[in-house]
């Protein structure tokens, strides 16, 4: 049996159920082993017995016999006193002189063994003997009477090592399943680092990378532990370099692209109305206002990596919010249809230019990647302690694997490759970014195909106040 073919069972279990297997071997052969060396010296002691035990009277007596010599066998025999023991007694000229009435017939024959009376010790025999009460053991030897044979029915020999079989069957599974759980405690225990790298792994996030897994003093763990918290070191050192230099190229951006936008704002008042030097600088001004765009984007994604993002928390209105961005998407797409559900009176507390870029983003994200005479339907309610706003609309069905990168930054759908649709990829990265600053979250809700559906969760006011007090 190898791992490979339960590819499924976790390790813990894999080496609890291969201890209690090989345990299980062990305790089996044990078992096998024991009970034919007992039944080998039981059966050894009782042909000691059988070969020694005399029922005999004095020579020449004709009362040759005890009366009812049974019973004072199966005592001699070391028997309990209701076993089958058997004595036949056949005199020198052949004939029978004494035969136990439980005698097995299938063993009435003895066959004659030299004369005693010349000077030899007669033969002594060990046989075992199947009859259909069973197994006998029988002893026969020369005596100065004639052939003498003593038998006993190994039945109760028999029903001692059944009893003993019974015991090992009750015992060995109890043991098997103590062994299982030790071995079960034992892995859990050692595999005690592993969950915490494993923890640990789970919780690396962009503002996660300052933790590191408590040293262990196991020496096989060691290492491990050592150059995972050494990578995180690495990758700590080295987004903190990355958001620094793109924080600081962003700010350092951000000035002379203020600059040269009221520039061109003032070249454009000279010029001639409705001239071609006019076109040319309102274009310029057009991708210097959509550079700048960008620029405040990233400053705010380095912010939100470092966990600096300011918010100015203030009592917001969501649900005029939302009125007032559904008001330029008929502007921006009039030939989408429009539903909305707003809930009147949606608190929240946050910074109203950054939630308004929020919901400003996912309405535009609705309108670039709706289908043609398509739909959009909106949703915000309070639920609990949260005011959700849920952002359906109609659109190409996308893959697992692009569902799963529509929050990676810079990246874009095929479809908006395909169709050259405006932006770069950071609109809804930057909305859950400013989400999670406020104390919420964006998520890609799973929907039918063709669908597209985004709920933004925001805590309400009075969840604000109780974390506060």
């Amino acid at each position: 049996m190898t791992r490979s073919l339960l590819p499924k069972l976790p390790l813990r279990l894999w080496l609890a159920l291969w201890s209690a297997a090989l345990a299980g071997g062990a305790l089996l052969g044990f078992a096998l082993l024991s009970s034919w060396l007992i039944y080998q010296a039981k059966l050894d002691s009782l042909d000691a017995r059988l070969e020694r035990t005399t029922p005999l009277a004095r020579p020449g007596d004709r009362g040759t016999l005890p009366p009812n010599p049974e019973s004072a066998l199966a005592q001699d025999l070391g028997l309990p006193a209701d076993a089958e023991v058997g004595l036949l007694l056949v005199g020198r000229t052949g004939e029978v002189v004494y035969q136990s009435p439980q005698w097995p017939s299938a063993i009435a024959q003895i066959s004659p063994g030299p004369d005693p009376t010349q000077g030899r010790r007669g033969p002594r025999r060990l046989m075992t003997v199947r009859t259909p009460d069973g197994p006998w053991r029988v002893a026969v030897r020369a005596t100065p009477l004639g052939q003498l044979a003593i038998a006993a029915n190994l039945d109760a020999l028999r029903q001692e090592m059944a009893t003993l079989r019974r015991i090992y069957a009750l015992t060995i599974p109890g043991l098997l399943l103590g062994i299982g759980g030790g071995a079960w405690a034992i892995a859990g225990q050692a595999l005690r680092p592993v969950r915490q790298l494993s923890q640990s792994i789970n919780q690396v996030t962009a503002q996660g990378l300052h933790q590191r897994v408590p040293a262990d003093p196991d020496p096989e763990f060691a290492p491990l532990i050592a150059a995972f918290n050494a990578m995180l070191e690495r990758l700590e050192r080295s987004f903190q370099q990355a958001s620094r230099f793109s924080g600081d190229a962003a700010h350092e951006l951000k000035t002379p692209l203020t600059i040269l936008q009221g520039e061109l704002e003032r070249a454009i008042q000279r010029v001639e109305t409705g001239s071609a030097a006019q076109q040319t600088l309102s274009q310029l001004l057009d991708q210097v206002r959509h550079l700048s765009g960008i620029v405040r984007k990233l400053l705010l994604l380095s912010l939100a990596d470092a966990g600096q993002m300011s918010i100015q928390r203030q009592p917001v209105d969501l649900s005029a919010l939302v009125q007032d961005q559904l008001e330029d998407l008929s502007l921006l797409a009039p030939e989408l249809t429009v539903t909305a559900e707003i809930q009147p009176g949606l608190q929240v507390m946050g910074d109203r230019d950054l939630l308004a870029q929020v919901i400003q983003n996912l309405i535009t994200n609705a309108a670039k990647y709706n289908l043609p005479q398509g739909w959009v339907r909106v949703q915000a309610r309070r639920a609990q302690s949260q005011v959700q706003l849920t952002l359906t609309n109609a659109t190409t069905p996308f893959t697992a694997a692009e569902a799963s990168r529509l929050f990676d930054r810079f990246y874009r759908g095929e479809p908006a490759r395909d169709r050259q649709t405006e932006g770069l990829g950071l609109g809804l990265s930057l909305a859950r970014e400013i989400a999670r600053a406020h104390g919420g979250d964006l998520v890609l809700t799973p929907s039918p195909a063709g669908e597209a559906r985004f709920d933004l969760h925001l805590p309400d006011t009075k969840s604000v106040a109780k974390l506060k007090n």
